[in-house]
């Protein structure tokens, strides 16, 4: 038993390391180090560890994530009902195929979230988290609204319903805010994580990591906005918008356009989703195939393991976990989430991953992440603001995937603490 706590203590420490080093790299790596407002820094990362303790360790912060879980797992109970009205002979059996699981639901919560959207209460509870979160960080009022706008809506679509503000902002604020797009989830396709990973991780993730994106923003390309310019003038479809502000709404759609436009998103990104997965997956064993040529033990999955092993075993791992995370970690990047999460799903709850490695692990993945979101962020600024500000964008592809790994290595690290 002691020797038990000994181990503990050990990996303990080296997860705590390890968050000061993902840290490090932040300031590292930071454009301009001298503008980093280190006060706000340390508010958010303290603020970010009592938020993770509060959610993991304490009755009442692990109550409200399983009131969290257990509603996004209603969600999609109900959804089954209407994918078994039209596919009675796919939901009743054992085992649901993955494509009916996991993203047919989707056709009902996307809509479900645009209907409180057209309504006015998410862009409502928005709001108020925004104006919360930028009088406690100190950080810019719009990239705080922003912050809180891409955990609900996620990126592209925050992105859609900030375009003025984007418009007014200078090129470097833009960085900002695309770097800041990498970390994001959207919360209609929360359910479909909850049923292939453990929800309550998932749920954490999410909250810790919209201040993690700040924080690591905050340190790569550090800002410093007067106070004059910090204001927000957004469209109208924004839940930034406040009275007195700029704002070009125009004529309202009808609800039931609105609505049969919603569902046909939901099914578009249905289909996006499924032929990622597929053509990621198969490309994977494409490469695995081409490289077992040139030697039997060589794989993607091996590559990938050897270059990220370092930052998984500072997430306080084993060696043997630390080599398996940094395979899922690298999957991760290079293709996307459900890859990973498809291939743990089976074995997530069982006594093949300790509590530590299965609440890290859950963390890293919930998250955009990965190399095509890249493509997806510079897609939508390219519709969105002039040339010079998209130059920029794409001059700093890096500064994107790097601020998306550091997001998702300092939420797993600060939920790891709390997690043994």
């Amino acid at each position: 038993m002691l020797r038990k706590e000994r181990g503990i203590f050990l990996y303990l420490a080296i997860n705590i390391i390890g968050l000061a080093i993902f840290l490090l790299l932040g300031w590292l790596l930071s454009k301009n180090k001298s503008q980093i407002n280190w006060k706000t820094i340390i508010i958010m990362v303290i603020f970010n560890l009592v938020l993770a303790w509060f959610l993991t360790s304490f009755s009442i912060g692990r109550t409200i994530v399983d009131v969290a879980a257990a509603g996004f797992n209603e969600l999609v109970d109900v959804a089954y009902t209407g994918i078994a009205f039209a596919l009675p002979s796919m939901v009743h059996v054992k085992q649901m195929d993955w494509f009916v699981q996991v993203l047919l639901p989707i056709l009902m919560i996307v809509p479900l979230f645009d209907i409180l959207t057209y309504i006015g209460v998410l862009p409502w509870i928005i709001k108020w988290l925004g104006r919360g979160l930028s009088k406690l960080t100190g950080q810019p009022r719009f990239e705080s609204f922003f912050a809180i706008e891409m955990m609900f809506l996620g990126n592209t679509e925050a992105l859609a319903v900030s375009s003025l503000q984007l418009k007014q902002m200078n090129a470097k604020r833009n960085l900002t805010i695309a770097m800041m797009s990498m970390s994001c989830v959207t919360a209609s396709i929360v359910g479909s994580y909850t049923q292939m990973m453990p929800a309550e991780f998932i749920l954490t993730a999410i909250p810790i990591n919209v201040i993690n994106a700040l924080i690591v923003t905050s340190m790569l390309n550090p800002v410093v906005v007067p106070k004059e310019d910090d204001q927000i003038a957004t469209m109208g479809g924004s839940a930034a918008a406040e009275v007195g502000e700029a704002d070009e709404s125009g004529k309202k759609e009808p609800f039931f356009s609105f609505l049969g436009d919603s569902i046909l998103g939901a099914g578009r990104l249905v289909l996006i989703i499924a032929a990622n997965v597929i053509a990621f997956v198969a490309l994977a064993a494409l490469i695995d195939k081409v490289l077992g040529w040139i030697t039997p033990w060589l794989s993607l999955e091996h590559i990938l393991g050897i270059v990220m092993f370092p930052f998984a075993w500072l997430m306080g791992l084993p060696v043997n976990d630390a080599f398996q995370f940094a395979q899922y970690m690298g999957e991760k990047l290079v293709t996307n989430e459900f890859v990973v999460m498809g291939k743990v799903t089976k074995t997530i709850a069982t006594a093949a991953f300790s509590d530590h490695y299965r609440a890290v692990l859950t963390v890293f993945v919930t998250s955009f992440a990965n190399f095509s979101t890249i493509g997806m962020i510079i897609g939508a600024f390219k519709g969105l603001v002039d040339k010079e500000k998209n130059d920029v964008i794409a001059a700093n592809v890096g500064y994107m995937l790097i601020s998306g790994i550091l997001v998702s290595l300092l939420s797993a690290a600060m939920v790891g603490i709390f997690v043994w």
